[in-house]
């Protein structure tokens, strides 16, 4: 049977509305807000799926060699020595060559006490050969994280504590 080692929850409306306009600029608070809302916990889709799908908050156009950054509105509780590996959906990889910026989203146990909540973003670029454009309606699942158990070496001393999101870990 799988351990249960994590949860999955909504940021705070705040930190939401603030990550939405710095990426998205500014928009009425009632949209905002209903994007928010709307906002669906990532979920597996069948009892023996490893994937938690991650789901759109809203319509979603990536035109070909084109990037989008996307506030998911999702943080993740998890259990020490666990991460959150996040990848594109296979079907949307195997047909437009959509992928992740950083080529697998690494969300580590400590992201969650970050002074950004642990929002975690996805940045996805469709690499199409063919021309293809990539539309992904509101509610659709467009990445799955996988969450995988880690070890360290015997002689790890690191005590540094983490505040911060993207590349945080190292800046000193």
């Amino acid at each position: 049977m799988a351990k249960r080692i994590a949860r999955f929850e909504k940021v705070s409306w705040e930190q939401f509305s603030q990550d939405w306009i710095d990426t998205f600029g500014s928009e009425e608070p009632e949209k905002i807000r209903e994007i928010y809302e709307s906002v669906k916990l990532p979920r597996r889709a069948t009892a023996g799926s490893a994937g938690y799908d991650f789901y759109a908050p809203v319509d979603l156009v990536v035109l070909p060699g084109k990037t989008v950054k996307i506030p998911t509105g999702i943080r993740v509780q998890m259990e020490t020595d666990w991460v959150l590996k996040c990848y594109p959906r296979s079907g949307l990889g195997f047909k437009y060559r959509l992928q992740l910026n950083n080529t697998v989203g690494i969300i580590d146990s400590d992201y969650y006490a970050s002074d950004n909540e642990g929002h975690i973003f996805s940045k996805i670029t469709n690499d199409t050969n063919e021309d293809k454009i990539v539309r992904i309606p509101a509610g659709t699942g467009f990445m799955q994280g996988i969450f995988v158990e880690y070890g360290i070496t015997v002689d790890d001393d690191v005590e540094t504590v983490r505040n911060g999101g993207f590349g945080s870990t190292t800046q000193a």
